[in-house]
């Protein structure tokens, strides 16, 4: 089986905490008494009347300002709004002040004068550093006033910052004005306001719509679509005299996703839900926390927890099971704890005590959820939650499938199992010893496609595992007649399994494995479907074979073109279905080499045997005639054919094929056999022909018909002499056999060559002389005529010559005259100072100029010639030179043989320099035909062309 590996959950180094407390390096030179933060603007009252703002991207460059206070009046709330421009103070004798981030001037709130300010709801979409938007303000008298806040000077006559302050709607508690602890302004879609305010144990929603291009006006229609009814309010009985309201969103500038109540002995905690028509407030929990002496002074709402600040502690609820997760003690030397407030820009939490300011930094808060979601059984959201950490996901899988093979839900099981690493075995046995075949096949198939291709063992197994099961299934299913459509869609989804293009080539090397399989189980159509699959046609093909279906195994032959198969089953197929067969060779054309059809088509059954020979013959002709195939075996088979069962065909063949031996493709021999065997005189006759048998072809011709044997004494135009011989041979056996005069006759007239003399030996004594009357005469007649034309001839060739011989002594009288001043047409110098050569053109050359002019443009046997005559000439020089030389006297037979050897080398030197002139006077080297066939000739030899251009540099 297959030994997976799985995940060993091991930290390899200790995480950090999710909540990281760090205390500034701040040490403040009065007591802390007020704390606001917002978009890394940090505000704190000291003492009471100092004021610093710390701009966090530059924590060095801290800004104290005096806030000019002479009375007893002293801080009594900061509020900050969310881009940090826009502080508002609210001081303990119900005045307020405003502080814009740009400037370091504090300016009074007139208007707001005459009300403890206890909460303000800014406005997040159209509130900017220079102007708050319309804003929401909660008092201690639980009214809620409308107000704006603009950071310029204003007008000669406007000079306060406070655009306007006014009265929108009040809250209570049991009939009495109670305070507004929080007040919250959020804008859902479709133009909808959400104000949710709360008071020490109340928390009240108001929803409404404002119309578009509205927001300026305020928040005043909100309040009043909900005059007529109470405002939907959540009430708890008990209460710490204060509550507190907070959020959590995900991005800055968002709307938050859930939201949780600090108030009396519990934490409300829910979800808000913008679409829904009443409450926002969705998924509404109570988290009751009991608190012996110290009570909750703030909460802060994270992702998966809430932070609550106690007097001396700081303790983290998981929202998901309520459980305390984390608790951080604060030692007594910084003093109590005081407030503790979210940034939304960089995430921090931040608490104050008189003395210290401390942050908190939460990291991956969601790493530990995945296992709160798994103990509840939420599973998607678990694996949503640890989808980085395999080894978790792997645990939050194994958890999945238990619970799921527990509850029976068994194919979801297999499904959860196939993904992780626990053992394969163990997980196998499960569903085998629960007998639950659809889900182990399940969790095979999932396993399968998980793992990697390089693993080929263990997809080998799986594989060769689930054709088993579901060949078991199948044989189940059929014999099961009510679960007919059930049978169908497994065999749909079993060929869907074959034919899986991802595991085709684990497919491909077990194929033998799984062909004994379905034999096994006697699932013969899935194995011919595999079989195609695999591109095995040739088991495909035997098996309908052995069950003589031949029309389906010519029909896979046929839809797969496969050659080596056509070849390989077509001997088999030509017995029974010829006809198809043959259509299919035609449909197939030049892709089949006829050739290798050959067995199959002379393994045809002598019974019946007729159709099969007609197809052959139909195949053949389609070959020869259609495929203009020129393997000589096909022709000479298909010859074979004709002359046992269409003699009529073969001569028109052979007739067409051609005369001449190169444009036939059969074998003249075996043919002239074939025919001889079969008595084809005439087939034999045009045999002989193309072999250029000529006697041959003219003695058997005459055994079938003269006039045949006529036009093959005609085929050797260029033997006479044979021409002759055959049609003597006709004239013979006109003669002789026939022994008709008058057709011997129309033998002179048909053949030009034979006279009445050559036949007159064939006739018999006794045939009279009339009958050769007329042409004894006509032959007498063309030898006068004959006679005659010699004469002629002779006559006109003794006329020629004698015009030759006066041109010739015309030729030896004529002269040329050369001017002394006459340059040569080569080189351009007198002509006379060296021998020269004058021809009729009027050009002269001397003998030197004229010869280098030649010698380029003559062959290369004339070149080679001419250089023997050159040396021979220099030899005769040189003995004619010492000839004229002293000698010592020779006796008397010496002297005789020296002057014959003086009177041969005289002619042999002028015979030499005649044989010279012949060769470059021949003709004018710039009129003759030497310059018009080396027109096409360079000017510039190639070879020397570069030569030649770096010269002209």
């Amino acid at each position: 089986m297959i030994d997976m590996i799985r995940f060993v959950n091991v930290r390899l180094e200790e995480e950090k905490p999710i909540f990281n407390k760090q205390r500034i390096d701040f040490s403040p030179p009065e007591k802390i008494n007020h704390f606001a933060v917002c978009n890394n603007q940090l505000c704190m009252s000291l003492g009471k009347d100092t004021l610093l703002r710390i701009d966090l991207a530059k924590p060095d460059q801290p800004n104290q300002i005096e806030l000019g206070r002479k009375d007893d009046s002293r801080v009594h709330k900061l509020f900050l709004d969310p881009t940090g421009s826009h502080l508002v103070i609210s001081l303990s004798t119900s005045e307020c002040l405003y502080l814009n981030r740009n400037t370091q001037k504090v300016r009074s709130l007139s208007r707001w004068r005459g009300h403890l300010i206890e909460s303000v709801g800014w406005n997040k979409l159209l509130g900017t550093e220079t102007n708050t938007g319309p804003i929401l303000v909660g008092t201690s008298q639980g009214i809620i006033f409308e107000a704006e806040i603009s950071a310029s000077e204003g007008s000669l006559f406007n000079t306060n910052p406070d655009q306007y302050f006014k009265q929108v709607h009040s809250l209570e508690e049991d009939g009495k004005p109670a305070p507004v602890c929080c007040i919250e302004v959020e804008r859902g879609p479709e133009s909808k306001v959400v104000i949710i305010a709360t008071t020490r144990k109340r928390l009240f929603q108001f929803v409404g719509r404002v119309a578009e291009g509205s927001e300026q006006q305020g928040f005043s229609s909100v309040f009043s679509q909900n005059q007529e009814l109470l405002p939907s309010f959540q009430e708890f009985p008990f209460n710490m005299g204060y509550s507190e309201i907070t959020f959590y969103t995900s991005k800055l500038r968002s709307c938050p996703k859930a939201f949780a109540w600090m108030m009396g002995n519990g934490v409300l905690y829910g979800q808000l839900d913008y679409i829904r028509p009443d409450s926002v407030l969705s998924d509404v929990q109570v988290l009751l926390l009991y608190f012996s002496f110290n009570k909750p002074i703030s909460i802060v709402l994270t992702q998966f927890h809430f932070l609550l600040l106690l007097p001396d502690r700081v303790k983290a609820i998981c929202t998901l099971n309520g459980q305390v997760v984390y608790e951080d003690v604060f030692p007594d030397k910084f003093g109590t704890l005081k407030k503790m407030i979210k940034d939304l820009a960089g995430g921090l939490v931040w608490i104050y005590t008189e003395k210290a300011v401390f942050r908190y930094h939460i990291q991956r808060e969601a790493r530990d959820v995945w296992q709160m979601y798994m103990s509840m059984n939420k599973f998607d959201l678990a694996k949503e939650y640890c989808r980085d950490r395999p080894e978790c996901m792997d645990m939050v899988l194994a958890k999945e499938a238990e619970h799921c093979f527990q509850n029976k839900r068994y194919l979801e099981s297999a499904k959860c199992y196939a993904l992780t690493q626990n053992y394969f075995e163990e997980i196998a046995l499960k569903f085998i010893e629960a007998k639950q075949d659809e889900a182990l096949k399940e969790f095979l198939l999932k396993k399968l496609n998980n793992l990697k291709q390089s693993e080929k063992t263990q997809i080998t197994l799986l594989v060769t595992w689930l054709t088993e099961l579901y060949l078991n299934h199948l044989g189940l299913l059929e014999s099961d007649e009510g679960k007919h459509g059930v049978f169908q869609e497994t065999r749909d989804e079993f060929r869907k399994f074959l034919s899986s293009s991802k595991h085709k080539e684990c497919l491909y090397n077990n194929r033998t494995t799984i062909y004994d399989l379905l034999a096994s189980h006697g699932n013969v159509d899935d194995m011919v479907y595999f079989s195609v699959i695999m591109q095995d046609y040739e088991r495909v093909i035997s098996h309908h074979c052995q069950h003589d279906d031949y029309s389906a195994a010519l029909e896979v032959l046929s839809k797969h073109c496969d050659e080596k198969l056509f070849y390989k089953f077509s001997p088999i197929l030509m017995q029974h279905i010829p006809k198809k067969v043959v259509d299919a060779w035609i449909q197939m054309g030049s892709r089949l080499e006829p050739k290798k059809l050959i067995p199959a088509l002379v393994n045809y059954s002598q019974m019946g045997s007729t159709q099969q020979v007609n197809e052959t013959i139909r195949y053949m002709e389609f070959c020869v005639y259609q495929l203009t195939v020129t393997e000589e075996a096909i022709h000479n088979y298909l010859l074979s054919l004709y002359a046992k069962y269409k003699p009529d065909s073969l001569l028109w063949y052979l007739e067409q094929a051609g005369t001449h031996a190169s444009y036939i493709h059969y074998d003249l021999k075996y043919t002239l056999r074939l025919c001889a065997e079969h008595g084809y005189l005439q087939a034999c006759v045009l045999v002989y022909k193309i072999m250029e048998l000529y006697e041959e072809a003219v003695d058997l011709a005459l055994q079938v018909d003269v006039d045949l044997a006529k036009s093959c004494a005609d085929l050797p135009e260029d033997d006479e002499e044979l021409r002759k011989k055959l049609w003597l041979k006709i004239a013979r056996h006109v003669v002789q056999e026939e022994k008709d005069v008058k057709k011997a006759m129309n033998c002179l007239s048909s053949c030009n060559l034979l006279k009445i003399e050559d036949i007159l030996p064939f006739f018999p004594d006794f045939v009279t002389i009339d009958h050769f009357k007329e042409a004894i005469c006509s032959s007498l007649q063309e030898y006068n005529q004959h006679i005659d034309e010699l004469k002629q001839e002779m006559e006109e060739a003794t006329e020629s010559a004698k015009r030759i011989r006066e041109d010739i002594q015309e030729m030896r009288n004529k002269y040329g005259v050369v001017e002394n001043q006459e340059k040569c047409a080569a080189c351009d110098f007198p002509l006379l100072n060296r021998p020269f050569y004058l021809f009729l053109c009027g050009h002269m050359f001397h003998y030197d100029c004229l010869f280098l002019e030649v010698t380029p443009h003559l062959s290369t046997y004339k070149q080679t010639k001419l250089g023997e005559l050159q040396k021979k000439l220099a030899a005769a020089t040189q003995t004619s030179k010492s000839r004229h030389r002293p000698a010592p006297k020779e006796k008397e037979e010496g002297g005789d043989t020296a002057s014959l050897g003086k009177e041969n080398a005289g002619v042999s030197r002028e015979q030499i320099k005649s044989d010279i002139d012949d060769i470059i006077a021949f003709e004018c080297v710039y009129c003759g035909e030497l310059m018009i066939k080396s027109i096409d000739k360079p000017f510039i030899d190639p070879q020397k062309l570069e030569e030649e251009k770096s010269s002209w540099l």
